[in-house]
């Protein structure tokens, strides 16, 4: 327990320190390619937790654009992170050229709020949009909750630091009544978490994450009794009001052994990529080789990838990287 507050204490306080440097310019990873601006083709993408889709995703993006764009020196290493937050700020560090966040998180950013209060963001620009993510609240029959409620006095997952799982967890607690100190909380990334919860580590795990969720059927597999818990009433009118996310129904049938419909919040997942360090050139052929390709991707996801949602959540005050905006008026999907 005490190693695992002090991992977490490190990766809190690296974020802050990477999010203190916003506003300073930064080197790429790679030395190809460069410009005034340091510009460069050997790029890192943040993705987020094994377990998560992120991560599988990032894999296969990376391999996607190495197939298929022929320019000098290009490469992609997709590496796990913390998700969004941490993928946004070292996008602005300079750290990483490319990641992928939620819709939620970049707007934060953009304006200023939650995480990024009082940190400059001007060095990220958004891809396009990639596929709607739900949270998910799961708990097993076997532990005797029914409701959200109920997790007041639990030991319950929230995520790690830096990811888009904790700032939604705490914001539907908080919608529910309960604080920090209401419950224990263990910041495990998506694949630690099934495990803690399989075992009887934990109560209950949140998991903002695209459905179906592997980690979610492989839960479900191994124990037989998974139970998904509703955001509802008034708590979730509370949740819309005070922030960007949106009701969201998964549909029964949509895991095989779902028979109840379920009711939640969603958000889109973003690519985003430096405006310092991408070209437009470059980042033109990353948007175009995604969404004219997606369907090489095996992930469930892909094919959620179009060009009809390219643009699906990305609000008027989240700036386009220029290569994108290039790419979606040429397609007629902007002016």
């Amino acid at each position: 327990m005490k190693k695992r507050t002090l991992i977490s204490f490190i990766l809190v306080l690296a974020i802050g320190m990477i999010l203190s440097a916003c506003g300073e310019s930064g080197k790429g990873s790679g030395s190809s390619g460069g410009g005034d601006k340091g510009e460069t083709t050997n790029l890192t993408m943040g993705t987020g937790s094994v377990g998560g889709v992120y991560y599988p995703l990032g894999g296969e993006m990376a391999n996607l654009w190495k197939d298929n764009i022929d320019v000098k020196g290009f490469d992609v290493s997709s590496v796990e992170s913390g998700a969004s937050v941490e993928n946004i700020a070292k996008i602005q560090a300079g750290k990483y050229q490319l990641g992928i966040a939620q819709n939620t998180t970049m707007v934060n950013a953009v304006n200023q709020q939650g995480e990024f209060d009082g940190k400059e963001i001007n060095k990220v620009g958004v891809i396009g949009s990639l596929y709607p993510e739900a949270l998910q609240v799961v708990t097993l029959e076997s532990t005797g909750i029914d409701s959200i409620e109920d997790l007041k006095g639990k030991k319950v997952a929230i995520g790690p630091p830096g990811g888009a799982t904790r700032e939604a967890a705490e914001l539907v607690l908080r919608a529910y009544g309960i604080e920090k100190g209401d419950f224990t909380a263990y910041e495990e990334g998506f694949g630690d978490a099934k495990s803690k919860l399989q075992n009887g580590t934990i109560d209950a795990s949140f998991a903002v994450v695209g459905v179906p969720s592997s980690t979610t059927n492989e839960l479900a597999s191994a124990s037989g009794e998974v139970k998904f818990l509703n955001i509802e009433g008034k708590a979730l009118d509370k949740i819309v009001e005070k922030s960007k996310y949106e009701a969201y129904t998964v549909k029964p049938g949509t895991y095989d052994w779902q028979k109840e419909p379920v009711q939640t919040i969603t958000a889109m997942a973003l690519l985003l990529a430096s405006t310092d360090q991408v070209s437009e050139d470059l980042g033109y052929k990353l948007t175009k080789t995604l969404y004219e390709k997606s369907g090489n991707m095996t992930i469930a996801q892909a094919k959620l990838i179009t060009k009809d949602g390219a643009l699906t959540g990305v609000s008027d005050d989240l700036p386009l990287h220029p290569g994108a905006e290039k790419y979606f008026k040429e397609i007629g999907l902007i002016e």
